[in-house]
């Protein structure tokens, strides 16, 4: 949520806050501003809606070579000019990332003060905090704010008596900083800094960055100097631009083969068998050795993964696995041990629920392992052991080449477990990684049928109710096709265990409502053509996806259209058919005239709670 960007240099700080807001937006989009140092002093041009909107309104005059810029996810106050980025009070100008939780009773105590908050927003209490603190002396007027505060918070500040300087600190909320012969720059997200380096390093957490033309001073709060670790990303600007595609989300969906061999690649161990190989990310085998239980933690499409994970992992293992809700498990007193691994993903590695459930599963006692996408994010930091993905920087607030990387990664570390704690021998391990390994090339045939997609979608368009349905692996996908249609298409969605149709669900299903039935796992395929003749007999128009080979049993005219994913062993069959539901989802979006890229009321990061 929300983005932030602030520079420092030898450019016109107005176009750069500019840019780095537009490759921003993704993380907040219902308004914008700017701040910057003028001979004036502090300016500051603020506007509802896109980013576009403020550029227009921008003053020609106002030259600038250093400024901060926000793009804001609604939390605290509506969509309205006054509660937008930057926030004002006396010598401070502050944006700001993340939630004050105790802002209330801030708020009471500064307006015996004089100072009254003109806006809804819990950050424009964090401002008249920091300002009625301020003496001339910034650290010190930070370090008492700090204190005071309870929450998550990433915040870029400016003095009016400290011309050209940045100060930033922040807490659970993302800031990565970087510096280059331009200047000095520092966002809540790599994506905005690219242009000017691709070697950078992650605030501290409690840490002061103070920002010039020249450096970048990290101290702690009382002033001691440290040197930051600086890290450096492995793909390009061309990587975060559509490159031709109308959308994002479309370039993403066909950057997936290529971001699941990118993942495969540095943990293909190839020798008389291949195994998947963790030594590049320190992952031992004493990891999986005496454990009695695994949970998996996340939220959204994330722990879809997860779900998805839990039925491989449970399998092949025949060890209890359960995936808990993020938001949920840290407030669910859960039972962990030094026998329990917790694993916990999350595309950002910045997900404040998740981040959250970390620290508690280490609180008590359990191993943690991370599968994150992005290097240096907390929850990577801050994890016993880290399987980074490797999908590079998803735009999309729809997540698509995520979601199929964070599975790819699931099924290493099944495999990789199982042959460590014998349920798998080497041969059987590599049988099922030369069907991994072949999964890019499958989803690229997909990806040959997207007209059929596009074409199938216009029956979607009209609808206001949809159901997915599926059994085992099938189900857990349903889940994600599920989300991944209502996030961007606004139809009403929702997934459900094939088996439990006669429990409720039938009494939704009608006549002309879509079902989206997913059957291509062999063991209940039967029991899944029997679901789809129930919603059939009800009027439902249903949508069948099953592997090549059940052409004759779907001749019987049990469904209005049926799509054929190519053969493959059951267990990779959710890579293929996750292709048509993304392009389901996305050409319905399109066809709706909807902003596939930027749904309402969503943004790409969710870093509070």
């Amino acid at each position: 949520m929300c983005g932030i960007i602030g520079f420092c240099g030898y450019l016109n700080a107005k176009e750069e806050l500019i840019k780095g807001l537009a490759e921003l937006e993704y993380r907040g989009y219902d308004s914008a501003g700017i701040a910057c140092f003028t001979d004036r002093g502090i300016e500051v041009v603020k506007s509802v809606g896109k980013v576009a909107g403020l550029e227009n309104k921008l003053p020609p005059q106002m030259e600038s070579g250093c400024g901060i810029g926000h793009t804001r996810w609604a939390t605290h106050g509506g969509v309205s000019e006054v509660n937008a980025h930057p926030h004002r009070c006396g010598n401070v100008t502050l944006i700001h990332n993340g939630i004050i939780e105790n802002y209330h009773e801030l708020a009471k105590e500064l307006e015996k003060t004089g100072r009254t908050p003109l806006s809804q927003t819990d950050t424009e209490v964090a401002v008249m905090l920091l300002d009625s603190l301020y003496k001339g002396d910034a650290l010190e007027a930070l370090r008492g704010t700090v204190e005071r505060l309870e929450g998550a918070y990433a915040f870029c500040i400016m003095f009016a008596d400290r011309k050209d300087e940045i100060y930033c600190i922040r807490k659970g909320s993302p800031l990565v900083c970087c510096s280059s012969e331009e200047g000095c720059a520092v966002a809540s997200d790599m994506v905005a800094l690219l242009r000017y380096s691709k070697e950078y390093f992650v605030l501290p957490e409690h840490q002061v960055a103070k920002v010039t033309k020249n450096a970048i001073l990290v101290t702690d709060l009382e002033g001691m100097e440290v040197s930051p670790v600086m890290l450096s990303i492995n793909w390009d600007m061309s990587a975060a631009q559509k490159n031709g595609f109308k959308h994002y989300m479309l370039k993403e969906i066909h950057e997936q083969p290529e971001s699941i061999r990118r993942t495969l690649a540095p943990r293909m161990k190839k020798g008389e068998y291949i195994l998947p190989d963790f030594s590049e990310d320190g992952i031992e085998d004493e990891l999986f050795l005496n454990v009695g239980r695994i949970v998996i933690t996340a939220c959204g499409t994330a722990m879809h993964a997860g779900m998805m994970g839990r039925i491989l992992l449970e399998r092949l293992l025949r060890i209890p696995v359960s995936v808990e809700i993020a938001s949920e498990f840290r407030y669910g007193e859960p039972i962990l041990n030094e026998k329990s691994l917790v694993i916990l993903v999350s595309q950002s590695g910045e997900t404040a629920d998740t981040l959250a459930a970390l620290r508690l599963a280490k609180e008590k006692g359990a191993k943690t392992l991370s599968v994150v996408n992005v290097k240096g994010s907390s929850i990577a930091r801050e994890s016993d052991y880290v399987l980074y993905t490797h999908a590079g920087p998803e735009i999309a607030v729809a997540s698509t080449k995520a979601y199929t990387a964070q599975l790819t990664a699931f099924y290493l570390l099944t495999f990789r477990f199982a042959y460590a704690v014998g349920k798998l021998t080497a041969k059987e391990v590599s049988g099922y990684m030369q069907g991994l390994n072949e999964v890019g090339e499958l989803m690229e045939k997909m990806l040959e049928q997207k007209d059929r997609m596009k074409e199938l979608s216009k029956r979607l368009t009209p609808a206001q109710d949809l159901f997915f349905i599926g059994r085992s692996l099938d189900y857990a996908l349903s889940c994600e096709g599920s989300i991944k249609l209502k996030e961007i298409t606004y139809i009403h969605s929702e997934a459900y265990a094939a088996g439990e149709l006669k429990h409720g669900t039938l009494s939704l299903v009608t006549g002309g409502v879509p079902v989206i039935a997913l059957a291509t796992q062999s063991d209940v395929f039967s029991k899944m053509i029997s679901n789809v003749k129930e919603v059939r007999a009800r009027g439902a128009m249903v949508i069948l996806i099953t592997k090549e080979g059940n052409e004759a049993v779907v001749e019987n005219g049990i469904c209005d259209e049926h799509l054929v994913i190519p053969a493959s062993h059951d267990v990779f069959a959710p890579f293929t058919a996750a292709v048509i539901l993304q392009l389901l989802a996305y050409y319905t979006s399109s066809y709706r005239g909807l902003d596939v890229d930027q749904p309402r009321n969503l943004a790409k990061s969710v870093t509070v709670e």
